[in-house]
């Protein structure tokens, strides 16, 4: 088909693209999961015509009488054979959006299709020629009940109880935890919509001795288990959840000491600890991080979080990480980020200029302690607003550069 030019605002000015195929975008996932929000920020973004299950169908069978289909028409005994016509509809509209618009957003539970089965084939058919790239939102059931119950859609009274659907097809998971935004600066890229590299950065043209990484949010992709962590400690102590907002990338005893009476802070400590921990199961490292941490010499790399030692090795282990031998976390200082002196205490200990270092992260507060050591700083989408990563360069994954190691021996960044 003739290429179209779309436009992906990922902070600044809108970035176009050049799409050659068509795209047809699925986003599953159970009622409450913000799978509704999440496909209308990616229609937006992609500039694709958006195809919601519940627009499409509802308003019809909502204006039915009950006594039509024998009870309300999630429960009634004729629920399959609606379930069935929905899905049909949806399947016609979304086919229809694409053949003219050349891409489309699709947005339903899709329990069934996520099984592999033949509801899955009846959709790859209908999106034909474009094969449907699946996201599946999911998140804590505990907070799905809660969303659903808060949002006041009479439909819920009606919602049998399922189990979890465990994909059975390729699905991008993103969880139900994270922001709109953090949830596009994880779909965009596997889409193959990326941030450019500002190849004339000043950062390219430096040479340094070492690499000191953030950990959250830089090596890991571990922002829905804070969120999660954090949420329950919110709802144990009864705090603010938009003040923990506020101070993202600051340690857990500053928060602590922000936010509750001195006679709890112990108390606090100990409980946000063990809810960090205990989540610290499944995983993932940032897109590129794995690779990116390689290439950095051994005796030439370090970890500054802050995160305390138990939760940061949990993290490591989950993630499939080694521990570095310069490991700095909030337990070695006396001042956390945005202080300087975890940047500089990490230098000292691997021997180094701390001008001659290259920091990587994700976070204002850890941006801010890296400036005031000196550091160079390159920064990742993913957590926190592109407006306020002000860093040297900025970039959606650290696949997005490389590092070189100079026969001069100098560390040098690279756009991959």
């Amino acid at each position: 088909m003739t290429p179209v030019t779309c436009y992906v605002y990922g902070g600044g000015m809108p970035t176009p693209c050049q799409m050659s195929e068509s795209l047809a975008v699925v986003v599953a996932g159970t009622a409450g999961s913000g799978k509704s929000t999440l496909g209308r920020a990616l229609a937006s973004a992609l500039r694709a015509p958006l195809v919601d299950l519940d627009s499409v169908t509802t308003p019809l069978l909502d204006a039915l009488p009950a006594d039509v289909l024998g009870g309300h028409w999630l429960t009634s005994p004729h629920a399959a054979a609606v379930r069935a016509g929905r899905y049909a509809a949806l399947r016609a509209t979304a086919a229809d959006a694409l053949s003219t618009a050349g891409r489309v957003v699709v947005v339903a539970p899709f329990t069934a299709e996520l099984a592999g089965g033949a509801e899955w084939h009846q959709l790859r058919d209908a999106l034909a020629p474009a094969e449907p790239h699946v996201v599946h939102v999911d998140g804590d059931p505990a907070v799905l009940a809660s969303r659903r119950s808060s949002r006041g859609a009479s439909r819920d009274a009606y919602r049998p109880d399922t189990a979890p659907v465990l994909p059975a097809i390729p699905v991008t998971a993103v969880d139900a935890e994270l922001s709109t935004a953090q949830q596009l600066a994880r779909v965009l890229p596997a889409l193959g919509l990326r941030r450019p590299v500002d190849a004339d950065a000043d950062i390219f043209t430096r040479d340094f001795d070492a690499v000191l990484f953030d950990l959250d949010g830089t090596l890991v992709d571990s922002t829905a288990s804070v969120v999660r962590s954090w949420r329950r400690f919110a709802e144990h102590f009864d705090v603010s959840m938009e003040a923990l907002h506020a101070n993202h990338g600051q340690p857990a005893r500053t928060l602590v000491g922000l936010l509750l009476p001195a006679d709890r802070h112990a108390e606090a400590l100990a409980h946000v600890t063990d809810l960090e921990v205990t989540d610290a199961v499944g995983l993932l490292p940032i897109r590129g991080a794995a690779d990116f941490f390689a290439a950095v010499p051994a005796d030439r790399r370090a970890i500054v979080t802050s995160g305390s030692v138990p939760i940061a090795t949990a993290r490591l282990a989950a993630s499939g990480y080694d521990r570095p031998d310069v490991f700095v976390t909030v337990d070695d200082v006396v001042n956390g980020k945005p202080h300087p002196e975890p940047f500089l205490t990490a230098a000292a200990r691997l021997g180094v200029e701390p001008s001659r270092c290259l920091v990587v992260e994700d976070a204002p507060a850890g941006i801010a302690a890296a400036r005031a050591a000196g550091c160079a700083v390159l920064a990742l989408t993913g957590t926190t607003a592109e407006a306020e990563l002000t860093a040297d360069l900025v970039v959606d994954g650290l696949d997005a550069v490389r590092l070189e190691v100079a026969a001069s021996g100098a560390l040098r960044l690279m756009p991959a």
